[in-house]
């Protein structure tokens, strides 16, 4: 892809790629109302739906359906249901999956039919176009998004595309746009089932709610994983999703909407998901059919990566799919905490199931659900399949063929032949089908799991996760040896230690074993939670100030739970709140009326642990630290959460899916991170072995790899500052801010330093957020605050070489307002001696401050930015003024560059022009011209010898003119309209012609002068 690319060149190319698919490809200004549009197809530019394509395609889908029916069903879907757009575009949603119940009157009776909005089993029987350049009109503001997919009329994708060599056009200004557009345009959206973002080097998709850092590459093309650096992504995602058969089967089946209280989101599948959902469906049918082996495979997909959506979406094409004969379906948990965070996940998604889901609270419960003889969600947990007494047969339940088994996290010991789940299930289903979703690998030796589900049926490592941004990796870092605990205090794990659930220990306290029952006491000893308690929150300050977030603290007992609270709230009083809502820490956990009576205030059920819950998952809200024993170790979905303190024995896939909880991406989150309190080291080794080799590289990373990345990146930025006494700044009580200006003037003396520096302060800042509080990280927190300091300078006074550099890290933001109070916040004017100026004003007195400044380089940059930014202002208006200013600009820079001039030579050539800027305010007032007029007088080329000869007065008599008769002949869309452009050319040689303007000149003048109509033109219809 050449770095020269345009944005039309890229439309041009997605509109080849969409006729490649068989899209019908339309010019939007062709099919603009009358009298604008060739062919008219919109009453008016509000109008988003192509009316006269959807009845079309309703008749064809619908033909036994009167007339009168269509109208209706067309009059329906243009009318707004809710002033909320995510309401809107759910209703639509729904009518587009289920289709419009209708009335029709067959034989003298009324009849209840379903009109469809598209025709899902025969692609080729809907129409598709690919419009580019669709001007709306909404609320008085005129947008005109890239492209829109439309099919049947209706407008199903909206794509926008960036410019790949516009640094500052990049997928995030895609993402704003579209967000402007929500606001400006949002009828257009309440039919939108997809977003597509572009820049040609990276594409992305997403939906009407996802925030930009959900916004996903698609990786898909023609059911195989591309990662092919050779294909433009943009090419992958167009022709990986919105082939025709593929854009229906996504919108149909792939599209959620859930409200779990954070308000209605609308979700997409990702590409794995879409993926996995496939092959699982196929294994399925295939274990199913008449010669099938009864097993459906296993789906391994990393924790974070949407593993209980993927399972919904799977459920929901079981049901639709004929050859399962409506089928009942039983999910399977092996834990109650567990069984309920996946039923409200199906619950909340059951539009897409068809039916609401049910849980079994008995055995006996479940055995009546099985009972039934189709059809069936079923959630219950494995020990349901136990018998009432050992050693006896589970009774038969149903002999069908079509009950399918969805065993979440199938890799337990309890799926056992012998004398497990597997035993028991088969008593009770014989001819039923098995298919397990796990977030950790199955282990090599785990013989029982393959032969009751078969083998893997598709795979997204930790690895692939990382890389594809859907989960960010994980760190570890060892705090047991940093308490100070004598050898015989210090927790001694073994590996036959096993673990008591909350559960049991909830309800059979008499039964623990002796072995936990001595580690709990020795774990929950006074001295050490005082310790640890110490120390936990020491470095919870600090992992606070180098990245605010949630953090979740995870014990052993529930009564050590409670003494950690209680430890904590002795230092810290202002933590506490007996109000759910408020306070900084809660404890989260189960327990009974014989419990303790100061354990009570921390036993909740269920609604209030819930209410919790989707607080904690704020990130402005004033609970930050929650204490666990087994709550929220699985299947929860925290995003801010970015610190998991650990104190409690852990292993295998248990262990594997409590570190998960802090791999979840938010927003600019570099990774999470896992506090060991316990010695958990080797049992991570030993739960690892079974992952990729890839796969453990991204996990468990040792915080001393982050720690070395760290300090190869201070060193290099210290390097570049050599001979800098910047170590003042940080001495001083008053903050040397002087030391601020030589450090910006030595980066800026040197070629390539300033964008060098600012890039690997960027990776010091990322690798520090995620070492802090390690000893060496702290060593260089002021300075980093110092050189992050200096890069705020460059992004806040400097033209900057990249849209990326202005992103600062929410961990940096941290740093410098710890490191720099307020009362000291840098002003490089200030520093310098200088007022602030007005941009549009740039005093003889200001440009005599600059010149005089002893910081050449830059009172350079101070000068380039604000030329750059007045010109920047300048060009909404008039474009050759300013283009004439930019190109002067430029041609100082370069020749200062190519080191023609040196800096004081061409900080002179700057102010000079700065002061040429200045006098163009007067301009128009010495020449008695409006700047509409002054615009088009500079359009006629009056520094041309054989213009001038016209002289003055002439020249103004035609710019006024020109103005009165442009203006006249604009109207919506004239830029897109060849014989609009046309007639205005004639309008504005006849004009030339009339005055003597010279003919050799007249071409240009007359393109010159509706170049300036367009940046005039917006204003002029808006009035």
């Amino acid at each position: 892809m050449p770095a020269y690319i345009t944005e039309s060149e890229i439309e041009e190319h997605a509109l080849k790629l969409f006729a490649s698919m068989g899209y019908e490809i339309v010019y939007g200004p062709d099919i603009a109302p009358a009298p604008d549009g060739v062919r008219p197809e919109r009453e008016s530019y509000s109008q988003v739906v192509l009316t006269g394509r959807l009845k079309r395609a309703l008749k064809r889908i619908n033909p036994t359906l009167p007339e009168e029916i269509i109208d209706d069903a067309v009059k329906k879907l243009q009318r707004a249901e809710s002033q909320n757009l995510v309401k809107n575009n759910q209703a639509f949603h729904n009518l587009l999956v289920n289709g419009i119940d209708v009335q029709v009157k067959e034989k003298g009776k009324q009849t209840s039919k379903k009109l469809w909005l598209f025709d899902f089993e025969n692609p080729k029987n809907n129409e598709f176009a690919a419009i580019n350049q669709f001007t709306i009109i909404e609320q008085n503001n005129n947008r005109r998004p890239d492209i829109i997919v439309f099919v049947n009329g209706l407008p199903l994708v909206v794509i926008e595309l960036k410019n790949i060599a516009d640094e500052k056009a990049d997928i995030s200004s895609a993402y704003n746009q579209i967000q402007t557009y929500k606001l400006q345009i949002p009828s257009l959206f309440h039919y939108n089932e997809l977003i597509m973002l572009s820049d040609a080097g990276d594409a992305r998709v997403g939906s009407i709610t996802s925030e930009q850092n959900w916004f996903m590459k698609w990786k898909l093309l023609d059911g195989e994983t591309v990662d092919d650096p050779t294909i433009m992504p943009m090419e992958v995602m167009l022709r990986g999703m919105l082939k025709k058969e593929v854009l229906l089967d996504f919108a149909r089946h792939f599209v959620l909407f859930e409200d779990i209280g954070e308000g209605l989101k609308k979700k997409i599948a990702q590409y794995h998901q879409y993926r996995a959902v496939k092959a699982a469906l196929a294994s399925t049918i295939k274990a199913t059919s008449a010669k099938g082996n009864r097993q459906g495979g296993v789906v391994w997909h990393t924790q974070g990566s949407g593993k209980s959506l993927t399972m919904v979406l799977y459920t929901g094409l079981l049901f639709l799919d004929d050859r399962m004969n409506n089928p009942t379906v039983v999910v399977l948990t092996d834990r109650n905490d567990l069984d309920g965070q996946l039923f409200d996940t199906f619950c909340a998604n059951s539009p897409i199931l068809r039916q609401a889901p049910v849980q079994a609270d008995s055995r006996d419960s479940l055995k009546k659900l099985l009972s039934r003889p189709a059809g069936g969600i079923i959630f219950t947990t494995i020990q349901k399949f136990f018998p009432d007494e050992k050693g006896t047969a589970y009774p038969l339940l149903s002999d069908r063929k079509n009950i399918v088994v969805i065993a979440d996290e199938a890799h337990r010991s309890q799926y056992g032949f012998i004398s497990g789940f597997a035993r028991h299930m088969h008593d009770a289903l014989p001819n039923a089908a098995f298919i397990g979703f796990t977030g950790t690998p199955i282990e090599l030796v785990d013989r029982d799991t393959r032969a009751v589900f078969g083998e893997y049926v598709d795979v997204y490592s930790i690895e692939r996760a990382v890389k594809d941004r859907a989960t960010v990796p994980i760190y570890y870092e060892g705090r047991l040896a940093k308490i100070e605990l004598k050898e015989e205090e210090k927790p001694k794990l073994d590996e036959e230690f096993e673990e008591v659930t909350e559960g049991e220990e909830v309800e059979h306290k008499e039964k623990l074993k002796s072995k936990w029952s001595r580690l709990e006491a020795l774990v929950g000893s006074q001295k050490r939670i005082k310790q640890v308690v110490e120390d936990l929150l020491a470095h919870y300050d600090k992992r606070q100030e180098a990245m605010e977030g949630k953090v979740l603290v995870v014990a052993m007992s529930r009564r050590i739970c409670v003494d950690i609270y209680n430890e904590i709230i002795r230092l810290r009083p202002a933590w506490h709140s007996e109000d759910d809502k408020k306070g900084v820490v809660k404890v989260i956990m189960t327990g009974s009326a014989t419990d303790k009576l100061d354990w009570q205030p921390h036993i909740r059920n269920k609604p209030r642990r819930k209410e919790i819950e989707l607080l904690f998952k704020k990130p402005a809200s004033p609970i930050k630290m929650v204490i666990v024993r087994d709550m929220w170790l699985t299947g929860t979905d925290i995003p801010c959460l970015h610190t998991i303190y650990v104190d409690k024995p852990m292993r295998g896939h248990g262990l594997m899916q409590a570190i998960a909880r802090v791999n979840r991406v938010f927003r600019d989150k570099p990774g999470g991170l896992v506090v060991d309190y316990i010695g958990l080291a080797e049992n991570l080794k030993v739960a690892l072995a079974n992952y990729t080799k890839e796969d453990r590289s991204e996990t468990a990373i040792d915080k001393e790899k982050v720690v070395k990345t760290m300090l190869e990146k201070y060193e290099i930025v210290k390097d570049m500052l050599h001979g800098v006494s910047y170590l003042q700044f940080l001495k001083s009580p008053l903050k040397e801010k002087y030391i601020v200006i030589q450090t910006i003037e030595r980066l800026l003396s040197q070629k390539g330093q300033k964008d060098r520096f600012m890039k690997n302060v960027d990776m010091l800042s990322r690798a520090f957020a995620l070492a802090y509080p390690h000893p060496e990280a702290t060593k260089i927190r002021d300075e980093l605050a110092f050189f992050q300091a200096i890069k705020a300078q460059f992004v806040k006074y400097t033209i900057t070489s990249s849209g990326d550099s202005q992103k600062t890290d929410a961990a940096i933001k941290q740093i410098v307002s710890k490191a720099i109070s307020s009362d000291q916040v840098i002003d490089i004017f200030e520093v310098a001696g200088l007022k602030r100026p007005d941009i549009s004003i740039l005093s003889d007195e200001f440009l005599d401050e600059v010149r005089n400044m002893p910081q050449k380089n830059l009172a350079l940059e101070v000068l380039r930015k604000l030329i750059n930014d007045a010109t920047k202002k300048m060009a909404k208006k008039n474009a050759i003024r300013a283009r004439q200013f930019s190109e002067m600009l430029e041609e100082a820079v370069r020749a200062y560059l190519n080191r023609n001039l040196d800096s004081a030579q061409v900080v002179e050539e700057l102010i000079n022009l700065a002061k040429k800027i200045n006098e163009e305010t007067d301009r128009g007032v010495d020449l008695g011209l409006n700047d509409d007029e002054l615009a088009f007088y500079d359009a006629l080329e009056t520094n041309d010898s054989a213009v001038k000869v016209l002289g003055d007065d002439t020249l103004k008599t035609i710019a006024r003119e020109l103005v009165k008769a442009v203006r006249n002949s604009v109207s919506i869309d004239w830029t897109l309209k060849q014989s609009v452009q046309s007639e205005m050319r004639v309008i504005v040689k006849r004009i030339l012609r009339r005055y003597g303007y010279p003919p050799d000149k007249q071409k240009k003048a007359t393109d010159t002068v509706l170049e300036q109509t367009k940046l005039l033109a917006g204003a002029w219809l808006a009035e």
